[in-house]
């Protein structure tokens, strides 16, 4: 699901929340040393996102925020933000050339600059993340 997020609105808020949980505590993200990524270079998405992007030539900006139960993917154009709310089952990452997030019939493609290198700790700590959550729901293996 996609949100446009330039103006606060608690409905907004209050979806997030349903789907992906709401924001760690403080002590939490100190624990994590962080939840939110660098901004990053965004170099391709689908087509049913073009709408998202500068129409110009002008670089697109992306960042990611972790959740208890999902991510956000913020998104900026121009002057207004998006949201995009992956819950971690709807959840598929890429690694070729830069980065890839997949879900829902939709896809964003961070290039690998120097900032996307800089992330490199923060995509760890998501995997990890997605690895916890996943664990909580795998299935028992046969004696």
């Amino acid at each position: 699901m996609i949100l446009n997020t330039t103006h606060s609105n608690t409905e907004h808020k209050q979806i997030i929340a349903d789907l992906v949980g709401s924001s760690f505590s403080l002590v939490q993200k100190l624990k994590m040393n962080g939840i939110g990524s660098k901004r990053m270079i965004i170099d391709k998405v689908s087509p049913n996102m073009q709408s998202m992007m500068n129409l110009v030539s002008d670089i697109n900006y992306g960042n990611i925020e972790l959740r208890p139960k999902g991510i956000l993917v913020r998104i900026n154009k121009g002057l207004k933000n998006f949201t995009w709310i992956i819950p971690y089952y709807h959840l598929v990452i890429y690694k070729i050339n830069g980065s890839s997030i997949h879900a829902q019939g939709k896809f964003v493609h961070f290039r690998a600059s120097k900032t996307f290198k800089e992330n490199k700790k923060f995509f760890d700590k998501l995997m990890d993340e997605k690895i916890k959550y996943d664990m909580q729901y795998a299935m028992p293996q046969d004696l």
